[in-house]
C-alpha cells in the first residue's frame, strides 16, 4: 500500500511530471509511465509532451489504485489490459499468460520454416491469448493457421485479439492439444507449452503468481506437456512437417532427445536475447543428412 505521505503526493492537483517522479518511488519508473499512459488513454510522446499537464482528482485517484495494484505484484499488462509483442499489441486478461519477448523467436523460427512457394496449414497448440497464432497469420497471410487452447476464457481473448489485429486466415478450437483433431496434417506445429516445474520458487516471483498456472507448471520435472506433445505430433504432421517448442532453461538438452527419440532430424536449438536456451524442433519425415 502507499504510504499516507505519498497518498497526499497523489492525491492532491498534480501534474503528469509530478505524478511520475512520486510514483517512481514506489514503483520501477517506466512501469509508472505504462499505468499513467493507460489512465489518460496516450501514448508516451504525451507524457513528454505535456508534463507539466495538471490532472483532475478522478485521474488521479485511478492512477493510485493501479500503483497499489502494481505495488503488491500485479503485472502491469493486467492492469493496462494490453501488451505488445512482436510488431501488435495484444489484449492481455488474467485467463491468459502475458506474451513475453523471449517467445518472439518461437515466431521467427516458425515464420523461417514456412515454405514460401505454397499454401500451407500451421498448428499452434496451447494459443492462450493468441499471440503466436496471430502473429504469424498476419505475416503470412496466405497460410492457414489453427490455434487451440483447452480453456474458452483463454480463446475468448483470442478471439478478440484476431479481431483486433484485422487478421482473419486463423481459426480457434477449444481442445487438449490434438484431441481436437482426427487426420488433419500440418507443415509446421508451434507450442508454447507449460514447462514450469512445480514448487519453483520463481513463480512467487515477478508477477507470476497472477498468472494462469495451468498454463505454466507441468508434472515430470515441468516436461509432461512436451513429452505428450512430441509423441503425438508426428500423427499430425505432413511429412518434412517442423515442430518447434518453446522451453525452460535447463529443458533443451531433454527436448533435442525426445525429438531424435521420436524420429526428428535437423534438430536444433535457439536462444533468445538474453542468451537462454528457449526454441527446440526439428524436422519429422526426412532422412538425417
Amino acid at each position: 500500500m502507499l504510504s499516507s505521505e505519498q497518498q497526499q503526493g497523489i492525491n492532491t492537483p498534480a501534474t503528469i511530471s509530478e505524478l511520475l517522479q512520486n510514483a517512481a518511488s514506489v514503483v520501477d519508473r517506466v512501469d509508472a509511465r505504462w499505468l499513467l499512459q493507460s489512465v489518460l488513454n496516450v501514448d508516451a510522446a504525451f507524457l513528454i509532451t505535456h508534463a507539466e499537464l495538471l490532472l483532475g482528482m478522478e485521474q488521479i485517484v485511478h492512477f493510485q489504485q493501479l500503483l497499489a495494484r502494481r505495488m503488491a505484484g500485479e503485472p502491469v499488462a493486467y492492469l493496462t489490459g494490453e501488451r505488445g509483442f512482436y510488431d501488435l499489441v495484444f489484449d492481455v486478461t488474467p485467463d491468459v499468460l502475458i506474451p513475453r519477448p523471449e517467445t518472439e523467436l518461437l515466431v521467427e523460427m516458425a515464420l523461417s520454416k514456412i515454405p514460401s512457394d505454397r499454401c500451407c496449414n500451421i498448428l499452434d497448440l496451447g494459443t492462450g491469448s493468441g499471440a503466436i497464432a496471430i502473429t504469424i497469420a498476419r505475416h503470412r497471410p496466405d497460410v492457414y493457421v489453427t490455434a487451440v487452447d483447452l480453456s474458452p476464457l483463454a480463446l475468448a481473448v483470442a478471439r478478440r485479439n484476431a479481431k483486433r489485429c484485422s487478421v482473419e486466415n486463423v481459426v480457434f478450437i477449444e481442445a487438449d492439444w490434438f484431441s481436437g483433431f482426427i487426420s488433419e496434417k500440418f507443415d509446421v506445429i508451434v507450442a508454447n507449452p507449460p514447462y514450469v516445474v512445480e514448487g519453483d520458487p520463481h513463480l512467487e516471483a515477478d508477477g507470476l503468481r497472477f498468472e494462469p498456472s495451468i498454463a505454466l507448471v507441468a508434472q515430470n520435472n515441468g516436461l509432461d506437456c512436451i513429452r505428450r506433445i512430441v509423441a503425438q505430433a508426428p500423427d499430425y504432421l505432413e511429412h518434412s512437417g517442423w515442430l518447434m517448442l518453446e522451453h525452460g532453461y535447463d529443458q533443451a538438452d531433454v527436448c533435442r532427445r525426445l525429438l531424435d527419440k521420436t524420429g526428428f532430424s535437423h534438430i536444433f536449438t535457439r536462444s533468445d536475447l538474453a542468451g537462454i536456451d528457449r526454441v527446440t524442433g526439428g524436422q519429422y519425415g526426412l532422412v538425417p543428412a
